[in-house]
C-alpha cells in the first residue's frame, strides 16, 4: 500500500461554531454554562475489553467519512505539482486545483458514483496554514456549481448557479482564522474544520463543439493560497496537464480503500483535532479520547478496539454500499435522502453516503434518486432487460440538467461497445415516442437501430440505476415528483 498513513499534526481547539460568513472572533464559553460542563472521564482509568470495544465500534460507524476524507488529503500532500493521477483524475498539491477538460473517464476508482455529464475538477485545503481563494468565471447560461464540503462532507460555501453567485474571487477560511480580507474578495466562507474539498462541476454536452466551447470557461477556474492572491484571474489550459503517479493502491473492481481498521484507531486523534465537536458532541470527543489513551497503555486493548473496527467495516459499513439498505424509501423501491451536505447528526445518513457515493452535492443543489430493484422487487441484474418511461411532459423537472446513469455492483462504470453510460440532458439525439413519452431501455443488447439512441448498455451482473436532477424544482425537492417504476421486459 503506497498511501502513506502518517499521521498529521493538526492541533485545533474547540469552539463555538460561526455563521459561515462571518469573521468576527468566536465566542467563548460563558462562565456559567463551562461550570455546568459535566466533568469528562478519567483517562487514568482502567477500562474492560468489552467495553473499549464497545466505543471502537460507534466511533468507527462515527468517524467513517471523517476520516476517509483524512486519508485523502493525505493522499493529496503527495502530489507533486497539478495534473491528472493516472492520466485519469483531477491531482493537486494542497490549496491547489486541478480540473479535467472533458468527462472523466470510466476507468477511475478514486471515487465511486462518477458521471459524464460535467467536468469535474478537484482541491483539497489545509485551512490551518491558509485561507485559500477559489476562481469564479463567468458561466453565462451553463450550468455550474462548485461542490465545498468539510471534513464531515457537510456542505459550508454556496456557490454556484442557484445561488445566483457572481463571477469573481471567493475566500474559504478555517474556523480559527482571523484575517484580514483582502479587497477584491467576493464573499467568505467560514469552514467548521480544517480539511475542506473542494469540487467544482461544470455541465457539458455530449458534442464535439460544446467540448472545444467549455474549454475558455474552464480555463479561469482556479484555487490557490490567499498569499497568491492579486485580484486577477489566473488561467490553465487543462488539456496539458501531466500525467502522476497514484499515491494510494487501487482498490480493483471496487473503490479504492480509505479508511483502514488497522491504523484507525491511532489515526482518530488528530481527525477529531482537524474537526472540532459540533455542539452536543464534547461528550462524545471526551468519551472517545479516554478509551484511545487507556489503549496506548495497553497493547491487548489496542488490539481489541482494532479488531472492532474490522467487524464494524464488515458488519455495519460494508452493506451501506447497497442502495437498497437505506435511505428515504419512494415508490417503485426507489430511494433518496433529504439532506445531503447537511448532515448534523445524522451520522447513519453520513456514513451511508460516504461509503455509497461519497461527495454530494446539497439536496438543493442535486437531488439523487438510487435504484437497485425493478417494480416487482427483483434485483436488477444484466440476465433481464428493463425500460424506464417518463410520461408526456414528466422528465425530472429541473433548472440545471437531469441524466440516468447506469452502474456495476460496485458503483462504476462497466466497459460497453458504445462507450455510454447515462442518458440525459446533454444527449441531443434522443427519440420520443408517439405519445410524447420518453423510453430509456435499461438492457445487454441494443433494442434494435431504431431505438439505439436511447439504449443505456447495462452490465451482465448485478447493476444499479441511479439519476441525478441538477438545481431539482419544487416538484422535485418537496417529493411531489418521483422516477417512473423500472419495469421488467
Amino acid at each position: 500500500m503506497k498511501l502513506d498513513l502518517s499521521i498529521l499534526c493538526l492541533s485545533v481547539a474547540a469552539l463555538v461554531t460561526l455563521p459561515p460568513a462571518c469573521l468576527a472572533d468566536p465566542l467563548p464559553l460563558s462562565p456559567v454554562w463551562q461550570s455546568q460542563m459535566p466533568p469528562s472521564p478519567d483517562a487514568a482509568t482502567k477500562i474492560t475489553e468489552q467495553y473499549g470495544r464497545s466505543v471502537a465500534r460507534d466511533a468507527y460507524f462515527w468517524a467513517w467519512p471523517m476520516v476517509n476524507i483524512y486519508n485523502r488529503r493525505l493522499a493529496f500532500q503527495q502530489s507533486p505539482k497539478i495534473g491528472l493521477m493516472n492520466g485519469v483524475l483531477p491531482f493537486a498539491p494542497i490549496n491547489a486545483m486541478a480540473m479535467l477538460a472533458d468527462y472523466v473517464k470510466a476507468d477511475q476508482r478514486w471515487v465511486a458514483c462518477p458521471n459524464q455529464d460535467v467536468v469535474y475538477g478537484a482541491g483539497v485545503a489545509a485551512l490551518e496554514q491558509t485561507p485559500v481563494v477559489v476562481q469564479v468565471p463567468d458561466f453565462g447560461d451553463r450550468f455550474w456549481v462548485y461542490q465545498v464540503v468539510d471534513m464531515r462532507t457537510d456542505s459550508f460555501a454556496q456557490i454556484g448557479a442557484m445561488y445566483g453567485s457572481r463571477p469573481g474571487f471567493y475566500l474559504l477560511v478555517g474556523p480559527e482564522w482571523k484575517g484580514d480580507v483582502p479587497k477584491g474578495i467576493t464573499k467568505v466562507f467560514r469552514a467548521r474544520t480544517n480539511t475542506a474539498f473542494i469540487v467544482p462541476r461544470v455541465f457539458m454536452d455530449d458534442t464535439a463543439s460544446d467540448r472545444e466551447a467549455i474549454q475558455e470557461v474552464i480555463s479561469k477556474i482556479d484555487m490557490y493560497p490567499l498569499g497568491q492572491f492579486d485580484g486577477k484571474f489566473k488561467e490553465h489550459d487543462w488539456r496539458v496537464l501531466p500525467t502522476l503517479g497514484s499515491p494510494a493502491a487501487e482498490g480493483g473492481a471496487a473503490e479504492t480503500k480509505w479508511v483502514f481498521p488497522e491504523t484507525f484507531v491511532k489515526q482518530l486523534p488528530a481527525v477529531m483535532a482537524d474537526a472540532p465537536p459540533m455542539p452536543g458532541e464534547e461528550a462524545r470527543y471526551a468519551q472517545i479520547r479516554a478509551v484511545i489513551a487507556a489503549a496506548g497503555r495497553n497493547p491487548a486493548l489496542m488490539e481489541a478496539m482494532t479488531d472492532e473496527a474490522r467487524k464494524a467495516e464488515a458488519e455495519l459499513v460494508e452493506p451501506l454500499l447497497q442502495f437498497r439498505n437505506w435511505g428515504v424509501q419512494l415508490d417503485g423501491h426507489w430511494s433518496t435522502t433529504n439532506n445531503n451536505g447537511d448532515f448534523g447528526t445524522d451520522y447513519f445518513t453520513r456514513t451511508a453516503v460516504a461509503k455509497s457515493n461519497i461527495l454530494v452535492n446539497a439536496s438543493n443543489e442535486t437531488k439523487y434518486f438510487y435504484q437497485d430493484l425493478d417494480a416487482d422487487g427483483g434485483r436488477l441484474n444484466g440476465a433481464s432487460s428493463y425500460r424506464v418511461t417518463f410520461p408526456k411532459g414528466n422528465t425530472p423537472p429541473v433548472d440545471g440538467f437531469w441524466s440516468l446513469t447506469v452502474y456495476d455492483a460496485q458503483h462504476f462504470f462497466s466497459p460497453n461497445a458504445l462507450g455510454r453510460y447515462s442518458l440525459g440532458t446533454k444527449n441531443k439525439t434522443l427519440k420520443f415516442d408517439a405519445d410524447g413519452s420518453l423510453t430509456i431501455y435499461a438492457q445487454p443488447m441494443s433494442p434494435g437501430n431504431d431505438l439505439e439512441t436511447n439504449w443505456l448498455p447495462v452490465p451482465l451482473g448485478d447493476f444499479s440505476l441511479y439519476l441525478r436532477a441538477y438545481w431539482p424544482k419544487t416538484e422535485i425537492v418537496d417529493g411531489s415528483w418521483v422516477p417512473p417504476k423500472v419495469r421488467k421486459q
